[in-house]
């Protein structure tokens, strides 16, 4: 598959069984958004929305969300933003910031979901 550049928003009440590549799966009762990687691997990302997660932001027509994805537990490693409907790609991070992000953590967001693709 190819990387995601562009994405569809959906505002939904529950999550579908089933993704599809290039959508924003938005629950703002579940606070919570999942879309497909942006690398185009497959893999499903959850991004719990919360003070101590993710901060999405919703201009009335384009989603972000912030900060950054970093998919490190994923052989794809991808790491990205969502700005205004579009995938950035930044750079791999080193083993020693993962580690160091990790332990910041309260919950395990690299790992929350990532068995129900």
């Amino acid at each position: 598959m190819e990387k995601i550049d562009n994405y569809e928003i959906q505002f939904v009440g529950y999550m579908p069984d089933e993704f599809k590549q290039g959508i924003l799966y938005i629950s703002m009762r579940g606070k919570i958004v999942i879309h497909l990687c942006a690398c185009g691997c497959g893999e499903k990302v959850v991004t719990p929305i919360s003070p101590d997660d993710w901060k999405l932001t919703f201009d009335g027509e384009t989603i972000s969300l912030y900060p950054s994805i970093g998919n490190w537990d994923f052989p794809c490693r991808s790491h990205y933003f969502i700005r205004n409907n579009r995938s950035v790609f930044v750079k791999d991070w080193k083993e020693k910031q993962i580690s160091k992000k990790k332990k910041k953590s309260k919950k395990s967001f690299f790992d929350f979901g990532r068995n129900e693709r």
